[in-house]
């Protein structure tokens, strides 16, 4: 176990441990109200004593990586920790309901039964990402004051989130489809083994799935079963539904008075919710701390700087040690410029910044000229590809767009190049006046950095799924799209150009249009979609750019 905890230390970039004389009780049972008795595995310094306590709850499992991740490196460093399985996962009892309404009440359940152990310190906190970030949310606004400090990484408290509310309303499909292909195989035997040697093959295999039509047969073909929760979410699409009610706690955060230190990547899916908590907790009168970086959802970068955040954040407010905090609550990693920038706050002071479509293909800070639309055909039985960005585990994080630029189906504006350095930092907006010859049609907008050389990088992009009457048509019957991209903060430097990719698809990160607004369970009916975009002085499209002062 040295040797793993040596090596943990190395890729981590931990602090030398206090001890290495680590002792773990195994498969301690903790019953829940309703019966389930759920297993966890408490790790702590051996030699007595109550250390300051760590409750991680997550449905990956208590042994082997996460084991090692959550629970012997930080009680090396002086914390005891107690890492439970979720509800239906490895060993615990119930069933599991993913990101559902159980979290909360097994988590307030669990907290309630280690204020009766003999080892409980007086107060905790908690930490993890993704799930592991999810499920201290929920319970966040009700475990009481001895819950003296959060740390979550690449996460949200709004759980609908990761399906329909960053995907403009479309379905998150390969993120999803990812996860429960995951959850099915993850307690088989080696199954951390069998993912690193066949993981290209499975993420293949997923991704001709993503094909398959109707959406409701995807759970059967990818583990060979009916998968209950795959069936609610595809179900329960609409917003507004009361599904999600019970299953979204960003309305409890200005209850919540641990303080809280918050980790995301540029290219993580989650980031936009979790800058929205970020702005609650700020809102609220909180003093939340920030950090992100040039990351994707947990890959080997994220993951270690969020154990090392949060290691220092812990022992801040669990062992009144301050001496690892920053001065500024804020840390950011500006892209471009391959910095990082510490800041009082996010985002920072900007300007609104247009940069207008212009006739032939051009893009610029000068309004539009009187021209016609650009036109173009969106297939989805050929639906436009997604290429990087921001999705779950698999994929990579940015590569040069030309090949998808020179589709068909896909616009181009680019911008003349850039006489100075131009910062942008905060939340970039797609401005369109379009029209579709069906009323069910999604537009997709993207925000590259084309060097001198013509490489055309995707720094932050989003997709908005059009329904009759949302929007509401314009005077003259177009329809006015204006959307949100993920937060940049990133640096086109001089002689670089802006260029602005729209699109109708990009498959199969977010779930095809297929245009007949059949039920998203079951449509199977694939109509093309003609698209016009307008960039006249009438119809003024534009990306709208927040601009660092200078």
């Amino acid at each position: 176990m040295n040797i793993l905890s040596h090596m943990l230390e190395e890729w981590l970039k931990l602090p030398p441990p206090e001890t290495r004389d680590i002792q773990v009780e195994r498969s301690i049972s903790v019953p829940m109200p309703d019966g389930a008795v759920l297993l966890a595995d408490r790790h702590f310094p051996r030699g007595g004593g109550r250390p300051p306590l760590i409750l991680v709850r997550s449905p990956y499992g208590r042994r082997g990586f996460w084991g090692l991740l959550c629970g012997r490196a930080f009680a090396e460093r002086g914390f005891q920790v107690l890492l439970q399985s979720c509800r239906g996962t490895f060993g615990s009892g119930g069933v599991l309901d993913p990101f559902g309404p159980d979290e909360r009440r097994d988590g307030l359940a669990t907290v309630a039964w280690m204020r009766r152990q003999p080892w409980y310190p007086g107060a905790f906190g908690t930490f993890g990402p993704s799930y592991l970030g999810m499920v201290q949310w929920a319970i966040a606004a009700d475990a009481g004051p001895e819950h003296r400090a959060i740390a979550a990484q690449v996460t949200t408290s709004d759980l609908r989130a990761p399906f329909y509310g960053l995907a403009g309303e479309s379905f998150s499909l390969q993120t999803m489809l990812g996860w429960v292909a995951e959850n099915a195989r993850q307690e088989r035997p080696f199954a951390l083994l069998r993912q690193m040697l066949g993981g290209r093959r499975a993420e293949r295999r997923l991704g001709r799935l993503c094909g398959h039509l109707p959406l409701r047969d995807l759970d059967r073909l990818v583990t060979g079963r009916r998968v209950p929760f795959w069936q609610e979410w595809l179900a329960h699409n609409e917003p507004g539904d009361g599904y999600w009610n019970d299953r979204r706690f960003q309305d409890t955060l200005p209850s919540v008075t641990a303080p809280v230190h918050l980790l995301g990547g540029w290219y993580d899916f989650l980031l936009p919710a979790l800058l929205r908590d970020y702005a609650a907790l700020r809102e609220a009168g909180r003093a939340p701390h920030l950090t992100v970086g040039p990351w994707r959802h947990a890959d080997n970068e994220c993951t270690p700087a969020g154990i090392r955040e949060s290691l220092t954040w812990l022992r801040a407010h669990l062992l009144g040690d301050t001496s690892g905090l920053r001065p500024d609550p804020v840390r950011i990693f500006v892209t471009g410029a391959d910095e990082w920038r510490d800041l009082p706050a996010w985002p920072p002071r900007t300007e609104p910044a247009p940069w207008y479509l212009q006739a032939d293909g051009g893009l610029s800070p000068a309004p539009p000229t009187p021209s016609d639309p650009d036109r173009y055909t969106y297939d989805p039985a050929d639906p436009t590809p997604n290429l990087a960005g921001p999705v779950g585990n698999d994929g990579v994080a940015r590569v040069d767009n030309r090949p998808l630029e020179a589709r068909a189906d896909v616009l181009t504006y680019t911008g003349a190049p850039l006489e100075d350095d131009m910062e942008v930092a905060g939340g970039v907006t797609a401005d369109l006046f379009v029209r579709s010859s069906l009323p069910h049609t999604d537009f997709f907008a993207r925000l590259c950095d084309v060097d001198p050389e013509g490489e055309s990088l995707n720094i932050c992009d989003a997709l908005l799924r059009l329904v009759p009457g949302r929007p509401s048509p314009e005077p003259d019957g177009t329809l006015r799209v204006r959307f949100a991209l993920w937060p940049a903060a990133h640096r086109f430097r001089r002689g670089h150009r802006l260029r602005l990719l729209v699109a109708s698809g990009a498959h199969p990160r977010f779930a095809r249009n297929p245009g007949s607004g059949e039920p998203l369970a079951t449509a199977t009916t694939l109509l093309r979609a003609e698209q016009r975009v307008f960039h006249d002085p009438d119809h003024p499209s534009a990306i709208i750019l927040p601009v660092a002062r200078a």
